[in-house]
């Protein structure tokens, strides 16, 4: 059959009106098309169907059916069906053959017409109908077939090249319709996505606000993520030990049995550790391929999963907290908006990592500061800073008169565990009042060995201690970190840190206050105790007086009475003269120390002549070697000379006895910008150091004998008068060789 090209049976007015409606019908339907998903009452199937009635107006007798064309999945979509016309009427379920001229035109870009094609059949449903022609036209947009147009004639001849052209512009006109339709329904599902998108962000959002534990919130995100994804299980693994391994906190999904969620070491080969290394996301459409088969492995050893999709938690600074991961049985499972998606969830995750981690920081630090000792305190300090940090090591250093002593510290041992005078000097050159990164090769070299263990830092956090009221800086808290660069130290870490150094300089600042206050509560229960005693001592000096003074009285009577008896009896004589004697020397000695027990007389006293007075009245022994330092250039302080004697008297003898009457005794006088000490060390074995503060109590008892004509208290006595003073005794030795014994008097106005 030859396609009759001829308009002779045709009027002119015939020709003309056809043309004129297929124009119409153009315009009518190109309107349409504008207005879909324009927010107009315009169905999308509407421009459709306008096609297919167009198609039979210029084509009179015509019917035509319009079928869309999955171009992803290279089906039609039989629901798509559009038709006009008495044969097009369709059944349940009819779409396109295989085999048939629709597969030809999507394949060949170009119409196809039945007489053309004599080997393909028409549809034996549309051949019943009463089709005896068939033109099978394409639509396509940009290359890309969107569906196909059937126009059937129930005559037997074929198309006109005027219907032809016409039925070409319609096909434009619905490849156009279709491509509008699927642009707006992508534009439609990605803005329902989007929606939903925003409303699980803002439901982890509350989630984070609602202050729920870690492991709560962790997994609350896991398992939004795991129903915008469609993955079948999600897991959280975070960043600690410095940053040495990674610690699983949440896990979420569907049909696992038994979960690996052992701790991954920073060298073990992983996707976890290839996304923490690499700092970026990663998005796996098959686990079976290259490299990832041969570093993954499976969550639930049970369970088979195919596609995996990871992104690293990074904080605002660029600091690395850890890893989320999430899989899929099917490949290419994900896409780039669920990586998208998934970075926003993680975002939200480092958000409540930091705000709960810093939360319950905050919660902890008051509880141990009335609960726990100064070093306790300092001690958690220090390990919060690794854990908030994510920290290699950590120390906090307190100055002293020589240099700093570490006092506490978390993670990796410190080299050197004091920082003498110069190194001191060196570091505090680095110090400001705000809390400073700073890198290690800025740091003096032997400072930068002598602090933490070499290649486990490149940066240090510092940041002095809170101040005391006198502005002056008992030390400074230093963090030691491993950093890309100096960029990755943000305002988070900067105010944590500042925050951890405040709380250790309460905690100092508070224990030095319960220290004073003990200090204090004891001095009073001292001179308390001894007003007390005092009053008995009085007392009991006048009833000494009144009994044991009229010994010697009556004794001079007898003497006076039988002069000639006792000049006969030489025994009685002298028994009566010892006895004399006695009683004067006992209510001498009661005297001499009950007088300590009496309210002290202070004055100013030079501190040199009460040593030498004291070595006047004990007795060490030709084995024993005294030498004094600085005591004549020490100033005069206020105190009680007898009492200081006393002091010095018992400790040089318990520091003869100790060395067992040989060796050597430094007395070594030093002035203080607020106090002048006195060093007192023997050369003996020394004093372990865990009965360093048993020694000055009342029970304590060396195992010597007290000598007589003294009281016995030992060192109680002697921290007591010094209390008494207004100073303070405390001991210094190792156990194993020397013992010192440092006195600290205030100075005179204080």
């Amino acid at each position: 059959m030859q396609p009759d090209d001829s308009l002779s049976r045709f009027s002119d007015d015939d020709l003309e009106t056809r043309l004129l409606n297929a124009l119409a019908n153009l315009n009518r339907i190109g309107s349409t098309i504008n207005r879909i998903g324009s927010g107009n009452a315009v169905d999308e199937r509407t421009a459709l169907r306008m096609i297919v009635e167009g198609a039979t107006q210029v084509v009179p007798g015509a019917s035509a059916v319009i079928y869309a064309y999955d171009s992803r999945m290279r089906v039609f979509v039989p629901e798509s069906r559009v038709s006009a016309g008495e044969l097009a009427k369709g059944v349940p379920g009819e779409q396109p053959r295989p085999d048939g001229m629709g597969w030809r035109a999507i394949q060949q870009r170009q119409r196809v017409l039945s007489y053309e094609e004599p080997h393909f059949d028409i549809d034996p449903v549309k051949a019943r109908a009463g089709a005896r022609v068939v033109a099978c036209f394409p639509l396509v947009v940009a290359e890309e077939p969107l569906g196909v147009l059937y126009v059937y004639l129930a005559e037997e001849r074929p198309f006109t090249g005027m219907e032809l052209l016409m039925l070409e512009n319609f096909v434009n006109q619905a490849g156009m319709a279709i491509f509008q339709i699927q642009r707006m329904a992508e534009v439609s599902r990605y803005l329902m996505r989007k929606e939903e998108e925003l409303e699980r962000l803002r439901r982890a959002g509350l989630i984070i606000s609602s202050r729920l534990g870690l492991k709560e919130t962790l997994e609350a995100i896991l398992e939004m993520a795991l129903e915008v994804t469609s993955a079948q299980y999600g897991i959280f693994r975070l960043l600690e030990g410095g940053g040495s391994r990674l610690v699983t906190k949440a896990v979420a999904g569907a049909g696992l049995g038994h979960p690996y969620t052992q701790t991954l070491a920073i060298d073990s080969p992983s996707i976890s550790m290839w996304v923490v290394q690499n700092r970026q996301p990663v998005l796996i459409s098959d686990l079976t391929e290259e490299p990832w088969s041969s570093i993954y492995f499976p969550l639930d050893a049970n369970v088979r999963m195919q596609s995996e999709l990871a992104v690293p938690l990074i904080s605002a600074s660029g600091r690395v907290l850890g890893v989320l991961n999430l899989e899929s049985p099917y490949k290419n499972a994900f896409s780039d908006d669920d990586r998208i998606l998934l970075q926003s969830f993680a975002t939200q995750a480092v958000i409540a990592i930091q705000e709960v981690r810093l939360l319950d920081a905050v919660q902890e630090i008051p509880q141990l500061l009335l609960t726990r000792t100064r070093d306790e305190v300092l001690d958690r300090l220090a390990s919060l800073a690794c854990d908030l940090l994510n920290a290699a090591s950590s120390g906090i250093w307190l100055v002293g008169e020589n240099g700093a002593d570490l006092v506490a510290g978390a993670r990796n041992e410190a080299e050197n565990t004091f920082l003498h005078a110069k190194e001191c000097s060196e570091l505090r050159a680095f110090l400001t009042d705000e809390v400073v990164l700073i890198p290690r090769w800025r740091l003096p070299e032997s400072l930068a060995r002598g602090l933490f263990e070499e290649g486990s830092w490149n940066f240090v956090w510092l940041a002095p201690l809170s101040s005391s009221p006198d502005d002056k800086s008992w030390g400074w808290f230093a963090v030691f970190v491993l950093l890309e660069d100096a960029s990755q130290g943000g305002e988070w870490e900067k105010k944590v840190m500042g925050m951890l150094a405040h709380f250790s300089g309460m905690a100092i600042l508070y224990a030095s206050h319960l220290e004073e206050l003990r200090k204090t509560q004891e001095q009073r229960a001292v001179a308390e105790m001894f007003a007390a005693v005092g009053d008995l001592a009085t007392n009991l000096l006048h009833q000494l007086n009144n009994k044991v003074g009229t010994i010697p009285v009556r004794v001079q009577g007898i003497q006076d009475k039988c002069a000639d008896l006792l000049a006969e009896d030489r025994y009685l004589a002298s028994n009566l003269a010892e006895i004399e004697r006695s009683a004067m020397e006992a209510m001498l000695a009661v005297r001499e120390h009950l007088i300590h027990l009496h309210p002290m007389q202070i004055s100013l006293v030079n501190l040199k002549a009460c040593v030498d007075m004291a070595l006047e009245s004990v007795n060490l022994g030709s084995g024993i070697q005294v030498e004094e330092k600085g005591l004549a250039e020490l100033p005069q302080i206020p105190a009680a000379q007898q009492s200081l004697k006393l002091v010095f008297s018992n400790l040089l003898e318990n520091a003869a006895r100790a060395m067992g009457g040989k060796g050597k005794i430094l007395i070594h006088g030093q002035l203080r910008d607020d106090s002048v000490r006195v060093l007192v060390t023997d050369s003996g074995p020394g004093i372990p150091p865990e009965m360093h503060d048993r020694i000055f109590d009342l029970s304590y008892s060396s195992g010597q004998e007290a000598h007589a004509g003294k009281l016995g208290f030992g060192l109680w006595w002697v921290r007591a008068l010094m209390m008494r003073l207004g100073g303070s005794i405390r001991v210094e030795s190792d156990g194993k060789t020397g013992t010192t014994f440092i006195l600290q008097f205030p100075k005179a106005g204080q």
